[in-house]
Order: C-alpha cells, then structure tokens, then sequence
C-alpha cells in the first residue's frame, strides 16, 4: 500500500512539474482584441509582437503567458461583442468616440499607471482627450485622418477632389463604402457641411439622402475588404484610413496605381488602448500596454500599420522616419500641427443612444436598398 502511495505521490509531482515547466496549468492568459491589420505580426520578416510579448514575459517573470489575438473591423462589431456578455478580453483598442460611449456605460476599467511607466512616451497632447478627460482609462496607440483612395490608371485627375469623387456616376460600380454606419454617415455629412455629432433627426435625414443617392453607385460595402478590393483593381474608389492606403500600396497589382488624398473636412481620430470591464488580469493587461509603449514593439507597429504614433519613441526615431520614407512621413504628418484643433471640431463623438437607434434604422435602410 505504501509503495502505491509513494508510486502515486511520484506521478502527481512529476505531473505539476510538467505543467509548470511545459506551460501547462500554470499558463497565463491574456485576450487581445484589436482592429485587423493593426499590429505587426512576423509577416515577411516584421517583428512578432505578440510572439515578443510572450516571450519576453517569460524570460521577465518567469511564468509562461499565451495570447489569445483577435481583431474586429469596426467599433460597432466590438463593441456588440463585448455589451453581449457572451466573450471576456483583457485589452482592446477602439476608437475615440467608442471609447466614449464604453465609458459612460461604465465598460471599461481605470488604469493603474504605475504598471505603465512607458505612459511617459505619449505627447502631451494626446492625453486627456474628450474621450477620456480625466485620462483614466487609456493609453494612446495610434491617431490618424480618413482619406480617399483611388485608382489613377481609371480616375480622371480633373474628377479628383474632397467627397464628390464617391457621388460621381462616370465610375458606378467601382465605388466602395464603409460598412458601418458612423464612418458612412459622417462622410455624407462632410460632404453636405453638416455637424457630425449633432442629435438633430432632421440633419441625419439629410445625409440619409445623399447616402441613397450613392447607394446604386457603390460596388460593395467594406471594411477590411477593400485592402484585397483597391489592391486588385476590383474597384476604383475607396474612403479609408490613411494608414492603410500604403498598406495597399505596398500591395497593388501591377496595372494598379493608387494615389490618396485628404478631403476638406473628414474625421480625425485617436484609437488608444483600455481595459473592459469583463477582464480576468488587469494586471497583465496593464504590462502588456506598457509593453506595447516600449521601443521595439512600438516602432514596429507603427512601421507595419503605417499610422501615426504619438509615442515619442516611435516619432522621434530618426531609423522610424527613414523606413517610413517621405511620402509615408508626409502624408501622416500632413495636418499634425493642426490635428489637436481639427480633432475637436472633426472627430466623431459619442451620441445618445435614441440618436444612435435613429442612425442605426436610417442605416439599415441604406443597405438594403
């Protein structure tokens, strides 16, 4: 009996020493959830950022961490998810007016800075935003313009020039749109000079219009689509983020030819990363954002996505600025001096949700018609 015990007693601890030692049992686990194409991820060659992070965990505090990443493709499809209950995440990195609206519904968790020291790399001016006034519950990770991609070997230069390009008939069935109701909303409203955050029923009926007028001229309703789309020569015209067009760029076909450019009035934004409140480390969420804020990790991402960063790590990084090249550096920093002012006049805000509701039912009735 006693050599079955001790036989026994050999396999349990041999069993925990697996666990441990293998990453069994004692792992960590953080939920990553982040927008598609937004962090650099080993591809040809690119820094592995979340591989690094396990990693280098590791090797700091000694207990294995996995990282469960996955992305969304818009700040609505989020933050559905995460109101449904139905999932737990750690860290995710909406946008400023999501942001918004996750703090007012009491979604999202102060951050304990002490265990983001790297805080001290983000521009003064990006602390403290409307979305977070009290700079409580995030950390800037990347800022950027919305802008129009299109295709010179088919878009006649004369026909080029703010919003208008995505309302001309001449290039029916080549035009994509935003699939989702805030970016598609505010890109009729900027081009009607309209207040894009304004609760007037009368004013988002207006831009309903003008988005029923484009409705038979639009090719498909995209988000992370239209990389392949604009990439092929599938369609011509595309609203985006900036960032993104030298993603595409990067990639287009050979009888492609993709140029990009500002509108007058478009939305300036600020994604940044926050804590949700159906998070099971805080703790480790809050390394993993320090992580992310430090040299290595931050440049690099910022190299992949091609977005503006506003940790001084990464724009003051005179290898960042010369990897990038001058057409990047340009673009991205195009309205910088002025983005603060922009910002505020421009950028989406969180709305009441009867106003949202009132959105969302004019919005369906776009795309089905």
């Amino acid at each position: 009996m006693k050599k079955y015990v001790a036989i026994l007693l050999t396999a349990i601890l041999f069993s925990a020493l697996c666990l441990t030692g293998c990453g069994g049992g004692n792992t960590l686990t953080l939920n990553v959830y982040n927008w598609g194409e937004y962090i650099s991820d080993g591809s040809e060659g690119s820094f592995d950022t979340i591989r690094e992070f396990e990693v280098w965990y590791e090797e700091t505090y000694g207990t294995p961490v996995k990282v469960n990443y996955t992305t969304f493709a818009s700040n609505e499809d989020m933050y559905n998810k995460i109101s449904s209950g139905a999932v737990s995440y750690d860290v995710v990195i909406p946008s400023d007016y999501m942001i918004a609206r996750m703090a007012e519904e009491g979604m999202l968790l102060p951050l304990d800075f002490n265990n983001i020291p790297n805080y001290q790399y983000i521009d003064e001016d990006f602390k403290s935003l409307y979305y977070d006034p009290n700079g409580q519950y995030t950390v800037p990770y990347a800022y950027g313009i919305v802008g129009v991609i299109y295709n010179a070997n088919e878009v006649d230069v004369e026909d080029v020039g703010d919003w208008d390009l995505l309302w001309n008939d001449k290039y029916a069935n080549k035009i994509l749109q935003f699939n989702n109701s805030r970016d598609a909303f505010g890109m009729a409203m900027y081009k009607l000079g309209l207040d894009v955050n304004t609760t007037e029923e009368a004013v988002w009926d207006s831009a309903y219009e003008e988005l029923a007028k484009q409705r038979p001229l639009v090719y498909s309703l995209v988000m992370d689509e239209i990389y392949n789309m604009m990439e092929s020569g599938e369609a011509a015209i595309g609203a985006y983020y900036a960032g993104d067009y030298f993603t595409m760029k990067d990639a287009q076909a050979e009888d492609v030819d993709l140029k990009f450019y500002y509108p007058e009035r478009t939305n300036y934004y600020v994604d940044a990363m926050c804590i949700p409140t159906c998070c099971e480390n805080k703790e480790l969420a809050e390394i993993f954002i320090n992580y992310m804020l430090s040299e290595e990790p931050a440049i690099a991402n910022a190299e992949y996505t091609y977005y503006a960063s506003p940790n001084r790590l990464v724009y003051e990084n005179e290898a960042y600025r010369e990897e990038m090249g001058e057409e990047a550096m340009a673009v991205l920093n195009q309205h910088v001096e002025d983005f603060g002012a922009q910002f505020a006049v421009n950028a989406y805000r969180n709305l009441p949700r009867e106003t949202l509701d009132y959105i969302n039912t004019l919005w369906e009735t776009v795309k089905i018609n």
